[in-house]
Formats: C-alpha cells, structure tokens, sequence
C-alpha cells in the first residue's frame, strides 16, 4: 500500500461520508512488490469470488448408436459385437444449463474425478456471444415459410440483455467462468477463446491475471475475406478478421505443428544443401520476392502462422453442407486446425458455449472425446441431432464413435436457484409468490390446494423437486368440484406420464376444465420477472399405436399417429393491433399461422400447420424403458463419492427420425424391435418439436 498519512485520512473521510473515491486510490491501495499487479484491470461489481456449488447431473438420454436398424444377429456373441455399446470408459456430454452452474459442479462435484482419469481437459475452445442481439435468433422452415425462432427469455436475458447493462456485466460473467475453466484444464492443456472486436483488448488483460500472462502463447487472426455489399458501402475500413486468444496451463503443453500446402503464389528456383547439417532444401521465392526455405526431407508443407487466410467463414460462403444456419455457427475446418494442434486422439477436448455443436462435431470426427454445454434448449437439440448424423456416417464407414448422453442439473439447479432466492424463513410461501408472480397470476386464500387466480381460472402450483402427479390432479379436481369452480391452470416442472388428453377430458366431462403448463426454468431469473417475460407452455401430447407381427409377437414396431400441442402465444392480440404493414409468425392456440397486414390496415391469417406431423422435428424410441435406472453421484461430506438411484430411469435412444436442413421428411413407422422374452415392457416414446420442447409418453407393451 502506497498512501501518505494525508490520503489515508482523505480515504477514510471519503468513505464516511459516502462519496466517490478517485480512481487513482485503487492502484494507491495495491501491493508495490506484488508484480502480478503491475497492471490491474478494474470494473464494476468485480469480485474475485466465483461459485463452488456441486450439484449431481441428470441424465436425460443416452445414445450408443446411430439408430437400431435391425436386430442383433444370430451370430452375434455379445450386445457389444452387434450395438457397439460403450460398457466402459469415458461417454460424451452435452450439458443443457447455465454454465456457470455446469462449470461449478465439473469442478467440485463426483464428475471431476472422471475427467482427470481421461487425463483431464487437455483443449478448451469457447466462442461466448457478445452484444448481438436479435441475432440469437435462427430461422426455421415450416409450411413453405422461414419464421424466425426467437432465442428464449432466459437466453435474450443472459445474451442481450447483459450487454445493455455496460461491459462490466460482461466482464463479470466471463471472468468466474474463465476462473472455473483454468480450475478444470489440464497441466499441459491449453484454451482458445474466440471474442468479439469490442472487448479483445479488455479480454486479453483478463486472462493473462488468470492464466498469467507467461502462459499467452498466440493472439491468432482468423481472416474472413468477404464481399459482402452491405459492408462495401460501409464509410470505414472493412473489418474482415476475427480474434483467437491462445493460452495454456503451463509451459509444458500440447502442440502439435501445423502445416498446408505450399499455394501457386511460390515460385520455386532451386535446390540445395546446408553446410552445417548436409540436409537437402528448396528455396521458394514468394511473389514478393521474400525468401521461404523449405527442407526435402522434413517438410510437410508450409506452416501455419498466427494469421489464418486460408479458411472461409460462412459470411461469405454459406451453401456447404455443413452450415445449419445457426447465427454463430463457425466452419469445422476452423475447429479442426485448433483440435489437431492441441489435443492428441483419445484428448478430451470442452467446449462451454457450444451453439451448434462444431466443437463436439469435430471433436467426434477426429477421435477425441468430447464435453459441450450451452443454455439454449434448441442449441442442445441442434447438437444432438448433428452428432446423431456423424454417428450414423461413422458407422456407415465402419469407423468408431462413441456413446454421449444429454445431461441437466435438472431439480437440483432449481433447488439452487430457489435458495439463493428466498428471503424469508418460509421456502415454500417464497416459492409460491415467485411462480404466482411469473404467471402474473393473483395469490388467494382459504384453499387447500389452490394458490392463485387469472382471468377467472384458479392456479395450482406443482412441488419443486417433483412431477405433478395423477393423485395431485385428483386432490386439486375435488376442491374445485366442491367450490364449484370449472376452470383451473395446473403448473408444474414435471407432469406423471400418465396425465393424458383421454383423462383430462374425462375431468372436464365431469364440470372442471384443467390445463397443463409447464413452468419455465426462466422464473429464476429476476430480470424475467421484472419484464413480464415469463413464458408457460402448454403440455403437448403425443398418440402412436403399436404393430404387433401376426407370426411372431415378440415383434413390435411402433408408428407415430398424432402430436397435440396448444401453444399461444399472449401477446397476439397486441401484435396485431401495433404490427405494422408486412408480416409476422405468431402461434395460436397449438396452430403457426402467418399474419399480413396490407396498408389498408386488413389484417390476413394464413395457417402454415396444416397438419400435426408440421409441427414434428424429431421422434425416439426406448423399447425397454425401465431397463436403465438413473444412478447419480454425489459428493458426501467427507468428499467420498455416493451413487443414489433417483427413482427414475435413463432414456436410452435406440431408434431415432427427425429433419435435417437436406432432408425436412421423417418416418412415422420405427423399425421393427425383437423382444428376448415374454413379459411386460414399457417402451418410452420421445417427441421433439420445432421449438425444441420435448414431449414423452410411455407405451405399455405386453409380449408373449
């Protein structure tokens, strides 16, 4: 510390009196002889703690294979000759959930110990978003129109919203998880972090205090060359570069030198051989007359220099195979020079902000194992589906792949969020008053099991940690028969399998109408309070019917007869009134229509759902549901590592169909499953639809 006796008293007068302090008395304060503040970036809010939560992972769905196209055949000695089912070792994640929370518990929790014994995280790639607003948003193809599927609430509150606020905030949000990241890599990994033009600088100065500024290795310059004419007609020089910051753990890291071809725009001269070593080489001159030496017997070609001209971004060339029009999406040439360089086959590279799942793609491509994360429901099922795909041509080539599954934090993150939450003594009247409030709903008393009131239907709120169950239901249908009440909304996180459209209907017959929404994982975000912005969906339901083959019944396949959705979007009446002349996509009451407004002020409805089937972008089967329990591990006090069945099982995705960009049908009819035995099976159908909300049933299928 460095004050006179003056500045102290100035200081302490200062702060009594609650006024500014100059900023000249923060660097005042730090320690002289501490050379790692010789410079010291300072924002608002910053703080050096950063969360160190362990919360257990929910497993969702776990897929080890492609798609069952057949059954296992007779000369198969095991299930892993015919499935290729990963009994052991490691299995890829793709983690659905804020990453601070994912990052938290990587780090404290019963999953560090499986990435340190795959050798821990040797490669780190991240491309956090930055102040890009609407741009989260991605188009999706549906009755021969493009609608724009908007990010969700808690994706615009976390995304855009952030930015609105300063830099500070984004500052505050990449360093506890740029913290978390170094906890987790490897001794000899390293990172790159690929930023936006606005904060490189800024970013720089962050992770050179937290992965010292001696472990900087490369500021990489990924040039974009572009046409484009919106950019010509810009009065300024036309940015075209990208920013790649390269930092390892440590001195000692992974590299592996790259190399390209050497182009047409050298010209060779001649050969010939070092004095000193007597080995043989070329001399290229480049059309700028400057030297390059190339040796015979050595050379795989020219080296990559921290300037990258050689890979195309997709805002000029946007028609290969591989772009899913996802607005971050970066090309797999791009992620392949990085994982090739610093990872080696069987690494485990990460990658926290996966989007649409480039990272994990080449990753699967290149024999690495792979973990990727993101907040986005729909980033999450983009992923899925495109590593599915490189599955399916893996195995077509009679190449390995590897098992991953989909985790969540599930209702151990809401219990979190819920805690950091609440302010007084009692959770659950806390709990209450969030949800009622998210719903913009009137809390009420004098009930058993209702809370709340909206525009004269009575709420129900379901448990925190639990699905809403058919008993549940019973007990709030008997209080408002009893009241004499005929409208109810039930919300809940989780809904029994077996609350179907046939027993609801059956409620309703019976003089109350009750609705299913589901609570949307956004509520814990106060921002989204203080907006209004709180989504619920309606619960969809899906029908199939079950083929039985006449010769052998231990066949069954299964065909996809029906999905029902009643999604609505509250604001419709809003929109029309305000819209302006053109066209918006709105959903109404379980149907995507397009409204256009012509200048006369007529508003036009055009149903673009004209069939169920529209509304459909992926389907699963399990065909042995409950033959996987769901075993999470947990952390005890004395930082032993507990398994606990849940009580639920694991959805293991034997057989899957949905759209891709080439190819938007899907097969209705699955392929045909043998079953071992007789007996009774529950088979678990799953429904993703264009939003990326899952729907799910269980069939009941009895063999004999």
């Amino acid at each position: 510390m460095n004050l006179t006796e003056n500045e102290k008293n100035t200081l302490i007068e200062l702060i009594k009196n609650g006024r500014k302090i100059p900023q000249e008395y923060i660097y005042k304060l730090m320690d002289e002889e501490d050379d790692s503040q010789d410079v010291f970036l300072c924002w608002k809010h910053r703080t050096e703690q950063i969360t160190n939560v362990a919360l257990p992972f929910h497993s969702i769905e776990h897929i080890d294979e492609p798609r069952k196209e057949q059954d296992k055949p007779q000369n198969a000695l095991f299930e892993t000759d015919y499935r290729g089912r990963q009994i052991k070792g490691w299995t890829n994640k793709l983690i659905w959930g804020d990453n601070k929370l994912i990052l938290s518990s990587l780090a404290n929790g019963a999953m560090r110990k499986e990435i340190e014994a795959q050798g821990g995280l040797k490669l780190i790639y991240i491309d956090p978003p930055f102040a890009v607003g609407a741009d989260f948003g991605f188009n999706i193809e549906i009755g021969g129109e493009t609608a724009e599927k908007k990010q969700s609430v808690i994706e615009e509150i976390a995304y855009r919203d952030t930015w609105g606020k300063g830099i500070s905030s984004y500052l505050n949000m990449m360093y506890e998880r740029l913290k978390l990241m170094h906890q987790l890599l490897a001794e000899d990994g390293s990172i790159y972090v690929h930023i936006d033009w606005r904060v490189s600088p800024i970013m720089r100065i962050i992770c050179d205090d937290i992965f010292g500024k001696d472990n900087f290795q490369r500021e990489i310059i990924w040039s974009i060359e572009t046409s484009s004419g919106f950019k010509s007609q810009v009065n300024n020089w036309i940015r075209s570069h990208d920013t790649i910051l390269y930092y390892t753990k440590t001195d000692n890291f992974i590299f592996n030198k790259q190399f390209i071809d050497l182009d047409d725009k050298t010209i060779k001269r001649y050969d010939k051989t070092e004095k000193e070593t007597g080995l043989k080489y070329k001399v290229y001159y480049n059309q700028d007359r400057t030297e390059r030496r190339v040796y015979l017997d050595t050379s795989k070609g020219r080296p990559i220099s921290s300037v990258w001209d050689d890979i195309i971004g997709f805002q000029t060339v946007n028609n290969t195979g591989e772009y899913l029009n996802y607005p971050t999406q970066k090309p797999e040439a791009l992620l392949e020079r990085i994982i090739k360089a610093s990872s080696n086959e069987g690494d485990l590279v990460a990658d926290f902000f996966c989007g649409s799942g480039t990272t994990a793609a080449v990753a699967e491509k290149l024999g690495r194992k792979w973990l990727t994360t993101d907040l986005g429901r729909f980033s999450i099922h983009t992923t899925r589906k495109r590593l599915i795909s490189i599955q399916r041509t893996l195995q077509a080539t009679n190449k390995d792949f590897r098992a991953f599954e989909v985790l969540n934090l599930g209702k151990y993150e809401r219990q979190f969020f819920m805690q950091d939450l609440s302010t007084n003594k009692n959770k659950e009247e806390s709990y209450i008053n969030l949800i009622l409030e998210a719903y913009k709903a009137t809390k009420i008393a004098g009930h058993t099991h209702l809370q709340g009131q909206k525009s004269g239907r009575l709420v129900h709120i379901g448990p925190l940690d639990v699905p809403v169950t058919q008993s549940r239901i019973e007990l709030v249908f008997e209080e408002c028969r009893q009241k004499l009440y005929t409208q109810v909304d039930v919300l809940g996180f989780e809904f029994e399998m077996g609350l179907t459209p046939q027993y609801l209907q059956t409620l309703k017959e019976k003089g109350v109408n009750i609705t299913l929404k589901y609570i949307p994982r956004d509520i814990f975000d106060a921002r989204v309070l203080a907006k209004g912005q709180a989504r619920f969906f309606d619960v969809a339901y899906l029908n199939s019917k079950t083929h039985i083959d006449k010769k052998n019944p231990k066949i069954v396949s299964f065909e996809l007869t029906d999905f029902v959705t009643h999604y609505t979007q509250e604001d419709i009446e809003e929109l029309q009134q305000n819209m302006k002349i053109g066209s918006k996509i709105v959903i109404d009451n379980g149907q995507i229509k397009k409204i256009e407004k012509d200048k006369d002020g007529v508003i036009t409805p055009t149903l673009l759902t004209e069939k169920w089937s529209d509304w459909v972008d992926y389907w699963a089967i399990d065909f042995d549901y409950c033959s996987r329990k769901e075993i999470i591990k947990i952390s005890n006090e004395s930082g032993e590592i507990e398994e606990q069945w849940t009580g639920n099982y694991i959805f293991e995705n034997e057989w899957q169909s949905f759209r891709t960009k080439k190819n938007a049908s899907f097969e209705f009819h699955s392929v045909a499953h043998t079953y071992p035995q007789a007996g009774v099976y529950k088979v678990m159908i799953k429904v993703v639809d264009i939003l990326g909300i899952d729907t799910s049933k269980i069939v009941e299928v009895k063999v004999k």
